[in-house]
């Protein structure tokens, strides 16, 4: 086990920095009239979830740290919602809305974890 000195260290914070990007690659192909809905919200919740991570890493309570964590699982379930919402309107075919999906979980689980044991 290594020792944690910064956000870039979290296992949690470099798996959702690897799905935002995964997200911009696929949500290149997404109709040009999603720009500004979908593709648009779908981005922003991606980058919401290792965005909180981080800072609430450099906060210096762990209050605060808890809540920013937070954040980011209510940033995650919003881009579950948002990934299905792309899967039921065929922008994405079932094999990669299930990927993204169990990535997602992935990531519930480790957030979930890192609050209790911040706790």
């Amino acid at each position: 086990m290594h020792t944690i000195k910064t956000y870039r260290d979290l296992i949690v914070w470099q798996k959702s920095m690897s799905l935002v990007t995964e997200i911009y690659l696929h949500t290149k192909t997404f109709p040009s009239t999603e720009t500004y809905g979908l593709t648009s919200q779908i981005r922003r919740s991606a980058i919401s979830i290792p965005s909180n991570i981080a800072e609430g890493y450099g906060r210096k309570s762990t209050g605060d740290y808890k809540r920013f964590l937070q954040i980011a699982v209510g940033s995650l379930f919003e881009l579950q919602t948002q990934i299905e919402i792309t899967f039921n309107l065929s922008y994405i075919e079932k094999e990669l809305f299930e990927n993204i999906i169990e990535k997602t979980n992935e990531l519930d689980r480790m957030l979930s974890a890192l609050i209790t044991k911040i706790n």
